[in-house]
């Protein structure tokens, strides 16, 4: 190793320091989705990103999606993919395929990708231990095309979160990686969006971050710069103007939500970019869009 080299690797140690100490013993929730997800080298970026979390004291818990991989399946099957207002129709067939591609093929790869690159991570679905406790979404779903109300299936909102079930697992120092499926009173399972998930997760944590990896630079404004830092108050703006609209509408009302209910800050942060992770959680300049609380 070079003189400039051995320079320049002890500066980034020395900046991420104070980040580690600040950190250190906290939890941040990851929303794990986008090219991240797919991408080879960005998949082994991100395991080894949070077995190093871990490692130096910070309590990652992981929730992913899975959408791309549900559809292919569902294409497999001769299943349609339906959506409404960018939700999936969840029939009964529909809902097998959801818990076999996120509870079982997309969840063991993440779980298995993490632990090869060291780290103790442990596979769940929000129906074990009763982790999300969900009821069918209430909300009237119309179709825009024909604008009748439409039944969307088995599709969730949470009821509540058992937090006892993740605090076991990273106290005993194992890496959650959750499903987005929820269950009901009756034992029904839902399907329930990756970004509610871990938004309410967050919440339920009183996490010192949620993080959602993206496949944007963050939030841009009308000139399609990223907006380093927002309050509250400025991301309301921004949605009244219609500046944050179509699909960056649910990423944000989880984040204000979450910013809401005691979540200290909200990174929504580009998964494209090699080791967003570590840039966002432990350097000055961080990447992507930092939604705090107002005052």
């Amino acid at each position: 190793m070079n003189t400039d080299t051995s320079a320049t690797t002890a500066q980034v140690l020395t900046e991420a320091l104070p980040y580690i100490q600040k950190f250190h013993g906290h939890t941040v929730v990851i929303k794990y989705g986008g090219n991240a997800m797919i991408d080879e080298q960005l998949k082994n970026n991100f395991a080894r990103d949070v077995v190093l979390m871990k490692l130096v004291g910070i309590n990652p818990i992981i929730v992913h999606g899975g959408g791309p991989q549900i559809g292919d399946l569902l294409n497999k099957l001769g299943i349609e993919s339906k959506f409404v207002s960018g939700m999936r129709i969840t029939d009964a067939d529909t809902m097998d395929v959801v818990q076999m591609v996120l509870g079982g093929l997309v969840n063991k790869e993440i779980v298995s990708l993490i632990n090869t690159h060291g780290g103790r991570a442990v596979g769940i679905t929000g129906k074990d231990g009763g982790l999300l406790k969900a009821r069918k979404l209430s909300a009237q779903t119309v179709d825009e095309d024909t604008e009748e109300s439409v039944d969307i299936g088995q599709v969730g909102e949470i009821t509540e979160v058992n937090v006892d079930v993740l605090e076991t697992l990273t106290e005993s120092q194992f890496i959650p990686i959750i499903a987005p499926i929820g269950v009901g009173e009756d034992g029904e399972s839902y399907n329930i969006n990756a970004d509610i998930v871990a938004g309410k997760v967050a919440e339920a944590l009183s996490a010192s971050k949620l993080v959602l990896l993206t496949n944007t630079p963050g939030i841009l404004d009308a000139e399609q710069k990223t907006l380093s830092g927002l309050s509250k108050t400025d991301v309301e703006s921004l949605i009244s103007d219609g500046i944050i609209n179509e699909g960056m509408l649910p990423k944000v009302d989880c984040a204000l939500s979450a910013v809401s209910s005691g979540v200290r800050s909200v990174q929504i942060i580009d998964g494209r970019v090699p080791h967003a992770l570590l840039l966002e959680i432990f350097t000055d300049s961080g990447v992507g869009t930092q939604i705090l609380a107002d005052g």
